[in-house]
């Protein structure tokens, strides 16, 4: 199967899945599916806290497809609120590479990515144990104790993501 970029209206992506796949319901254009990886990030405010799902990649939704038709090409790009296939409109490539590897680790999880279980060594440098951010630690710009959030640098094509995870400390 190969998975294509598009480019989507940022915090409508959900809507623009369900947009999409009740027209695909009308008009037959094969076997195909869109792929949306969301994170679980703890978010506290005023003293409380909640549990929020995020997405990895905000303003993009991932085509898995065989092949890509003309009829499912015109498809997704007469569903509103598309914007554009990476990396252009006109050529669209499947991912390869570092940024197929980066999508299938996140899906890897299933529809959201949950906690990572992490240790500190005695120079406080963080260890992954398991979760989301094994695999993520060359990429890791910022690790946040208090909050319990360490942040990464993700690529997509030609540009880069600066996201959140979270993490549960586990004692030495």
């Amino acid at each position: 199967m190969n998975l294509f970029a598009l480019q989507v209206k940022t915090r409508s992506e959900e809507l623009f899945i369900k947009r999409a796949v009740m027209i695909g319901m009308k008009d037959d254009v094969g076997h195909w599916r869109l792929v949306f990886p969301r994170r679980a990030i703890t978010v506290r405010k005023q003293g409380s806290s909640r549990r929020e799902e995020q997405p990895v990649f905000p303003g993009y939704v991932f085509l898995e497809t065989e092949a890509l038709s003309g009829e499912l090409y015109w498809h997704i790009r007469t569903t509103t609120g598309f914007f554009r296939f990476l990396p252009e409109n006109s050529g669209p490539l499947p991912l390869e590479g570092r940024d197929l590897s980066t999508l299938k680790h996140f899906m890897s999880f299933g529809d959201v990515a949950g906690s990572s279980r992490v240790t500190f060594d005695e120079n406080d440098r963080i260890k992954v144990l398991a979760g989301p951010l094994k695999g993520l630690e060359g990429r890791i710009i910022k690790v946040d104790k208090r909050k319990c959030r360490a942040r990464v640098t993700l690529d997509l094509y030609d540009e880069s993501f600066p996201v959140d995870l979270t993490f549960e400390i586990i004692s030495r």
